[in-house]
């Protein structure tokens, strides 16, 4: 079959290979969303008499041969088709003949890219934010499972105050919960319907751009027609912001877990079997899993940037630039959840050294506790810190156990509170994210059966 856009020559075929480029692999993720917004353009065209009831049914049907193949993995995109909006056609063209020529009918490979790529982010979103609501999860249940257990705070790296390993753990998990209203957000941003702006500025026909974006569930439509290929990129880079506060959340923890799990610390030990080894020194257990989290994330953050680059100062209207937005987003999503499963799987069998910890506790670190008693007691405090600075080999030592536990104030590490409230918060997340995630199913469940 001849591409989309034949028109009587062919393309040399370095040219080719070089535009093209890895379309025609990444669109193999694309091919749900490009079935789904392929029916509702159709049904929309048959209700104002672009098509007839008859020819939609043709089409639905062979559109759903399409996603049933795909599952069987026995649909394929050629590098010759360029692209899954091509092979989608041609596969219909082949089975229905005149038929499946009419499908392409006031849409463009803009607009069709565009929808493709919000219903294939809506979806990797709610992934995304399952993912992170059940880190946050297992990080709260570790923080439980450890509330007293005190572990010295630190500032500039060095042993500052009395914390604990509850207050540590769930520190990221209110992190994670924070970066799930951004994922949120970004998701609200991605939730407009831009089908029907087609090569920029419309068509001029009286197509129904409400009804697709009923029928695709999404919450509005794109309004301005310009504005919707002039957004392909911005919201690509607004969800990989999101997904970077996530990883470099990850990245902060796998670098304190790499440290604190060190012989010299010895505050945790790592499981075993998620600890490759060292082909030359026999004793070595090495935290890599953690260590290339802590890489990754750069390649998440380095995607969103160049996103940035890409858009930056390009004229108006759709330019071939833009094809460079897919791969970072969808990069940025997989190296997301990978590093979020990881993470993930370390907390749900990593051992705290009770003792490792309390014993890393020395005099010192209860100076700023003695400065505040002297203030309690009525000793301006800059004068109590100046008592206490001139004598520090003079503090005693105290319980880290009751000095964790004396500290009830909201949030701190003695707040009763202080795994329960998060999870309050976990739960309305869950709440949520579920009656979103049931409500997309509905949609497609109910393109799939009209």
């Amino acid at each position: 079959m001849a591409k989309l856009w034949e028109k009587g020559y062919e393309l040399d075929e370095e040219m080719e290979a070089f535009t093209v480029g890895e379309d025609h692999i990444l669109d193999r993720e694309l091919v749900e969303a490009d079935v789904l917004g392929s029916i509702a353009h159709a049904k929309m065209l048959s209700e104002i008499g672009i098509l007839t009831e008859e020819e939609f049914r043709a089409l639905k049907e062979g559109l759903c041969e399409v996603l049933r193949l795909h599952g069987e993995g026995k649909f394929q995109i050629r590098r010759e088709q360029e692209d899954v909006h091509t092979a989608v056609e041609e596969f219909l063209t082949e089975r229905l003949g005149e038929v499946g020529k009419k499908l392409h009918t006031a849409r463009s490979r803009n607009d069709q890219v565009l929808v493709d790529m919000r219903l294939y982010t809506r979806d990797k979103l709610l992934e995304v934010m399952a993912e992170v609501l059940g880190t946050s999860e297992v990080l709260l249940d570790f923080a439980e499972a450890h509330r007293e257990v005190p572990m010295p705070g630190r500032t500039h790296t060095q042993r500052a105050m009395t914390s604990s390993v509850a207050l540590w753990a769930g520190a990221f998990a209110e992190s994670l919960l924070d970066d799930v209203k951004l994922l949120w957000a970004a998701y609200g941003l991605n939730d407009q319907n831009p089908l029907g702006s087609a090569a920029s500025y419309g068509v001029p026909l009286p197509i129904d751009r409400r009804r697709t974006t009923e029928l695709l569930g999404f919450s509005k439509v794109q309004h301005n027609v310009l504005y919707a290929n002039n957004s392909r990129g911005k919201v690509e880079a607004v969800v990989a912001f999101a997904l970077s506060q996530v990883v470099e959340d990850l990245a902060k923890l796998s670098d304190d877990l790499i440290w604190f799990s060190t012989p010299e610390f010895g505050y945790f030990s790592l499981p075993e079997e998620y600890c490759p080894g060292s082909s030359i020194m026999p004793q070595k257990r090495n935290p890599g899993p953690l260590e290339l989290v802590r890489a990754r994330s750069a390649r998440v953050t380095s995607g969103l940037f160049q996103l940035l680059l890409v858009l930056r100062n390009l004229p108006s209207g759709y330019n071939r630039d833009l094809q460079e937005t897919k791969g970072p987003l969808m990069e940025a999503v997989a190296v997301t959840v990978s590093c979020l499963r990881v993470v993930r799987k370390v907390f749900s069998k990593l051992e705290v050294n009770r003792e490792k910890l309390i014993s890393s506790f020395s005099p010192e670190i209860f100076a700023a506790d003695e400065a505040l008693r002297m203030a309690a007691e009525g000793v301006p405090f800059r004068e109590a810190y100046r008592r206490v600075a001139s004598d520090l080999e003079g503090l005693r030592s105290r319980d880290p156990v009751e000095e964790v536990l004396r500290r009830t104030h909201l949030g701190a590490p003695g707040d009763p509170e202080l795994v329960e409230l998060p999870r309050r918060w976990l739960e309305d997340e869950k709440r949520r994210l579920e009656e979103e995630r049931r409500r997309v199913e509905e949609v497609k469940r109910r393109l799939l059966e009209m």
